[in-house]
């Protein structure tokens, strides 16, 4: 039995590679929270999670005081009980973003450590449903691009052999957006996917006026159209449209997509694994929503979503946004519009050491071994 010895924190603050903007918000910053773990056989397992410009700090002292101080000596198997013990640690915090973000960091990392030590890959270790599966683009969809633009990154993205793209809606008026994703539709034709996401920025009685306006482009979801709390309305809306409604992506417990589904407030999963906590809870979304008979189409973190997406039945899609470029040797791999589960063993993340140590801010880098916290 291998028990926990050390854990690593470091973050990084990553500038997206295109400007980002969407019906509420700009995304200027990826904090990305980075934990090592070391156990006693000298096995180690990285994990990460991201915030969006804001909170980073937070998670980092998080994990510092509370979190990874409670895990040393612990078996490094017994994940299951490792993210149970520091969700009660954490109780008065949970649910909530910046737990969960914590959380996940630590739960990666184990998941990644297990996976090594086993000489399999994550997407093979969690279930090996495929080993590929069909991406859909968001970098050339962001709320401030012209039309003409969304319709040369959607025509050069159906080339690349990509399913689809994402278009963000959230114009102050209803006929902006139309005209936006009617150019996208006309230049793409019907056998190309165009999917929307709203980002909360409606409420339900303009969700349903847009929904209704937008029926004709048949499109793939519509992704957020209200806040994320908002189960009442997203149930009414579910109902009042055929276009499919995608929630999850502020999603923080496997018990909310638990009530989205069973009261029928969405008719596609985007859990992510960065949000919801780990690779622990996103796997038991993941099942939940096959039993659902709905598919999952995770948000973001493209480089860990294309083994998770990989391992289970019902995965349909992962989100091309490439971020980790600056921190990584090997790339994902893409043929046809496909993202190829990785081959080594672990989570699939081929870290360069040596960016991630330079990048890294100096202020939350710790290493946290027996006695301390």
């Amino acid at each position: 039995m291998a028990r926990i010895e050390k854990v690593e924190l470091r973050m990084v603050d990553l500038v997206p590679k295109v400007k980002r903007t969407d019906a509420i918000q700009s995304f200027v910053s990826q904090e990305t929270p980075i934990v090592t773990i070391t156990d006693s056989d000298g096995a180690t397992g990285t994990g990460y999670s991201y915030t969006i410009g804001t909170g980073g700090s937070s998670v980092m002292r998080l994990l510092a005081d509370h979190l990874a101080p409670r895990i040393i000596g612990d078996d490094a198997d017994m994940i299951e009980a490792i993210w149970h013990k520091l969700e009660f640690a954490t109780h008065a915090t949970t649910i909530g973003a910046i737990t969960a973000i914590a959380l996940a960091a630590i739960d990666t990392a184990l998941w990644d450590l297990r996976a090594k030590k086993q000489k399999l890959p994550l997407w093979k270790l969690a279930g090996g449903a495929r080993d590929k599966v069909p991406l859909y683009t968001t970098e050339g969809g962001w709320l401030h691009i012209e039309p003409e633009a969304l319709v040369d990154d959607a025509l050069q993205a159906k080339a690349n052999g990509f399913r689809g793209s994402k278009v963000k809606i959230g114009k102050s008026h209803g006929a902006e957006d139309f005209a936006r994703l009617s150019a996208v539709r006309k230049a793409v034709g019907d056998g190309y996917e165009i999917m929307t996401d709203c980002n909360q920025g409606f409420a339900v009685d303009e969700a349903i006026r847009r929904a209704e306006r937008l029926r004709e482009l048949d499109l793939a979801w519509i992704e957020e159209p209200l806040p994320a709390d908002d189960i009442d309305g997203h149930i009414r809306l579910n109902r009042s449209t055929s276009t499919p409604i995608a929630v999850g992506e502020s999603l923080y417990s496997i018990r909310h997509f638990r009530e989205y589904m069973q009261k029928g407030g969405c008719s596609i999963v985007q859990v992510d694994v960065g949000r919801i906590g780990g690779i622990t809870p996103w796997l038991k979304v993941a099942h939940a929503a096959e039993a659902f008979d709905m598919p999952v189409c995770p948000h973001f973190l493209m480089e860990l979503h294309v083994s998770l997406v990989c391992a289970i039945q019902n995965g349909k899609y992962v989100e091309y946004i490439p971020q980790l470029d600056d921190l990584t040797g090997k790339r994902m791999e893409i043929v046809d519009g496909c993202a190829l589960a990785p081959s080594d063993p672990g989570i699939g993340i081929d870290w360069d050491w040596d960016a991630v140590k330079r990048m890294s801010v100096p202020e939350f880098t710790r290493e946290i071994t027996k006695g301390e916290g």
